[in-house]
């Protein structure tokens, strides 16, 4: 069979990317959504879909942007030429908003994964390596890509006095991509759009409504470009 542009096995799981693109940039201060910053000559978001879509394992990708710009993210992808592009979809008022609308239009796809577009430094392991582990362990419903933090973290009190120090050892940031069998996902969301839950990331819903979720070591270089600060790693 064929999905998009590439031929898919009938035996292999179909695989989608949703790249959510859909910030406004205020902690940026640049004055346009972050996403059409340009790296290496491309808007960053181009940069994150790039490696996607060259990657054989990914069988179709779903952006999702800002309603204005949707148009725009059409012709960039066009202009860049990537293939697997199923559609651009438009965002909603949060984050979570945005990927439960990309999940409406993510058809009979097996796997889905949740990227952030100003992630340029996604690598393929983290695609296949989430992939293989759907693929041949059943009880794992999803896969996070992260890495062990660095320095000692502190609950606090809302005063901001000190309330314990988590073994920092048990303690691992996320990032993306963050990648589940799309039933379980779209139950989570469906779950937290009906009970006006909101949580910090995809995992969170899905560990929320009972799902499996295993963490697999990323990379500190995997960043999000998300202040001023990030910058010097384009």
């Amino acid at each position: 069979m064929y999905r998009g542009n590439i031929e898919v096995k009938d035996d292999e799981m179909k695989y989608t990317f949703i790249v959510a693109a859909a910030g406004v940039g205020k902690r940026m201060d640049l004055g346009y959504p972050k996403q059409f910053l340009e790296y290496d000559g491309r808007p960053v978001f181009i940069k994150t879909l790039e490696k996607i879509d060259r990657n054989p394992k990914v069988t179709d990708i779903i952006v999702v942007t800002n309603a204005e710009y949707t148009h725009k993210v059409e012709e960039l992808c066009k202009k860049y030429k990537i293939e697997k592009l199923k559609c651009v979809v438009q965002g909603g008022k949060e984050r979570q908003d945005s990927i439960y609308n990309a999940l409406e239009k993510a058809g009979d796809s097996d796997i889905i994964a949740v990227q952030d577009g100003v992630r340029p430094f996604i690598q393929d392991r983290f695609i296949e390596d989430s992939y293989g582990m759907l693929e041949k362990n059943p009880k794992v419903d999803g896969v996070v890509i992260g890495v062990p933090v660095k320095d000692t973290i502190k609950t606090v009190d809302k005063d901001g006095f000190i309330t314990s120090t988590p073994d920092r050892f048990l303690l691992m940031a996320a990032q993306t991509p963050q990648v589940f069998r799309r039933d379980i996902l779209k139950k989570a969301y469906e779950d937290a759009k009906k009970t006006n839950y909101a949580g910090t990331d995809d995992s969170s819903l899905v560990e929320r409504v009972g799902g499996n979720v295993i963490i697999l070591e990323g990379s500190y270089g995997n960043i999000k470009i998300t202040t001023q600060e990030d910058l010097k790693y384009l």
